[in-house]
């Protein structure tokens, strides 16, 4: 009998979990390790934030994603022996046969200097609940929505979220009473995907008037005169801060010697094999390079993405699977990925494409519509549903797919 343990209930962790036990026989143990009994869609932050969503319909208990038959530990790994194949936990020790590393990363405010609470941010779920607070009880003045250091999860969501806040705020009658302003160290929205979607999402905030803030790199918050600094920039002042705070890896990840300087775990491209025999590595977690460089001697990265996460797990549970039956392993990730990013009035924008795309990703961005909200919409229902419900989602979503042509599979 061979164990497999994932270590981390998100979508990576689920998915991969979930093909293992449908394609594995009973006698293969399947273990999924997460700290938190439940589950939240990152995705759907930002309809809390504009109150489109109450907290409670974005969330289950995690046990209601997982087939039956998988083994839900519900505590925090507290270390990795990848020497001696065991995980430890507060709930016990547990040994693999496979392991899956699916932790994510975490988000670290207090890295930024002149740090405190005062800040708001729609890239955690109890920051979604503060915010929306926050824009109801906002009647004009000078919004900052700040990048705040790379990388970051999810490249469009910055963008998303700041176009919701301006629809949000426009709803409310006070066009004529904000100014708004996005801040990136980056180069261009979404450098990663190349600059032809670059292009069109400068456009696309242009066009609500977000004024575009290239090469800002955060140097300092000070919050009592409510004033942020940039290196080699001037100062600017704001009357609601909205950051995407720094992220890294969990510690647990850091201490077990599977990273690299940076925080993350290299992982093959193609198959997420890491240096560990039978150690994978998936999503936010890892450090994937693509074609491409957005500075002279920086290289770019696969994207901290679910849809990456999504299609990693179902590469990797393959794998694993031709491995316990001693099959060749022909399954490999390509780098395909697609991003809905939500414009306000119920449209969105879809952009896909190629991440491994030579000599730089190849991704194109759709003509805004409701299709693509209703898409995204659609997936929200589809992942935080279970049993029949489940399945006759999934049908709707396939023949819209089909219907639409959408270069993407579920």
């Amino acid at each position: 009998m061979k164990t497999i343990i994932i270590l981390g209930g998100g979508i990576g962790g689920v998915v991969s979990a979930n093909k293992l036990r449908k394609k594995l026989h009973s006698e293969y143990k399947i273990i999924l390790i997460e700290k938190n009994p439940v589950h939240y869609f990152v995705p759907s932050f930002m309809w809390v934030m504009t109150g489109d969503r109450k907290p409670s319909n974005i969330s289950v208990k995690l046990e209601k994603l997982v087939n039956p038959g998988i083994d839900l530990v519900i505590a925090e790994a507290k270390s990795i022996d990848l020497i001696n194949k065991n995980v430890n936990t507060l709930n016990g020790n547990y040994n693999y046969d496979y392991l899956i590393i699916a932790l994510g990363a975490e988000l670290a405010p207090e890295l930024i200097n002149g740090y405190n609470q005062d800040f708001q941010t729609f890239y955690s779920f109890e920051g979604s609940v503060k915010l929306f607070e926050a824009l109801q009880n906002f009647n004009g003045g000078t919004i900052d929505v700040v990048v705040c250091s790379l990388p970051y999860k999810c490249p469009g969501a910055p963008i998303e979220g700041t176009l919701l806040i301006a629809d949000y705020l426009r709803k409310k009658g006070l066009d004529n009473k904000i100014k708004i302003n996005y801040f990136t160290p980056e180069p261009q929205p979404m450098p990663v995907a190349g600059p032809e979607l670059g292009s069109s999402v400068i456009k696309l905030l242009e066009s609500n008037n977000i004024v575009f803030h290239p090469l800002y790199k955060l140097e300092r918050i000070v919050h009592d005169n409510r004033e942020i600094f940039f290196e080699n920039k001037n100062s600017e002042k704001y009357d609601l801060l909205v950051i995407i705070p720094p992220h890294r890896s969990p510690q647990v990840v850091r201490d077990s010697g599977i990273t690299n300087e940076a925080g993350w775990i290299p992982a093959n491209p193609q198959t997420l094999e890491t240096k560990y025999e039978n150690v994978f590595a998936i999503g936010d977690i890892t450090s994937v390079p693509v074609p491409g460089r957005w500075k002279p001697n920086v290289p770019m990265m696969l994207p901290k993405a679910g849809v990456f996460a999504h299609g990693q797990a179902e590469i990797v549970a393959d794998r694993i699977i031709d491995k316990v039956n001693n099959i060749g392993n022909k399954h490999i990730f390509k780098g395909d990925g697609y991003c809905v990013i939500e414009a306000g009035n119920k449209k969105a924008a879809f952009a896909f494409g190629n991440f491994y795309g030579e000599p730089h990703p190849n991704v194109i961005m759709k003509k805004i519509g409701i299709k693509w909200h209703i898409g995204k919409v659609m997936f929200e229902k589809w992942w935080l549903s279970s049993g029949v419900k489940k399945s006759l989602i999934e049908v709707l979503i396939k023949f819209g797919i089909k219907l639409f042509r959408i270069p993407i599979k579920i």
